[in-house]
């Protein structure tokens, strides 16, 4: 039993970051996974997303982006950065969305990683992945 003056300190190393806005704690740098890890459901709710946005658009259904982020109700800044997502290279997607291993690269990277050439994003995520 302690008394009152007592204090019990615990360390714990954790890094706190915003993560899609909200709050994740990540865990220590020398943390391995389990094998069962499994995908940011952000990341690939984010990318069937774009890829339905994609489809609307090609389908016709939607001219400009500014129509579409109306329909949806979201802001067109968000609409149009989240849309690049649906012009990832296949390589890519296949490491996000089938690699049993977590990704390394935040769902804002992606968005943006989108605009470069397909040999350079599969570059990108490879580097980003690595311990």
């Amino acid at each position: 039993m302690t008394k009152p003056d007592d204090t019990i300190r615990v360390l714990i190393p954790l890094k706190v970051r915003k993560k899609n806005g909200r709050p994740k704690i990540l865990p220590p740098s020398d943390y391995l996974p389990s094998e069962d890890q499994t995908q940011d459901p952000h990341v690939l709710r984010a990318i069937g997303r774009a890829w339905g946005w994609r489809r609307r658009m090609e389908a016709g259904e939607f001219a400009t982006i500014q129509e579409l982020a109306e329909a949806v109700g979201l802001a067109e800044r968000h609409v149009s950065r989240q849309l690049r997502l649906a012009y990832l290279a296949p390589e890519v997607l296949k490491r996000i969305t089938c690699g049993r291993e977590a990704s390394a690269v935040s769902l804002y990277d992606l968005c943006f990683l989108a605009g470069e050439a397909w040999w350079e994003q599969v570059d990108r995520v490879l580097e980003h992945s690595k311990p």
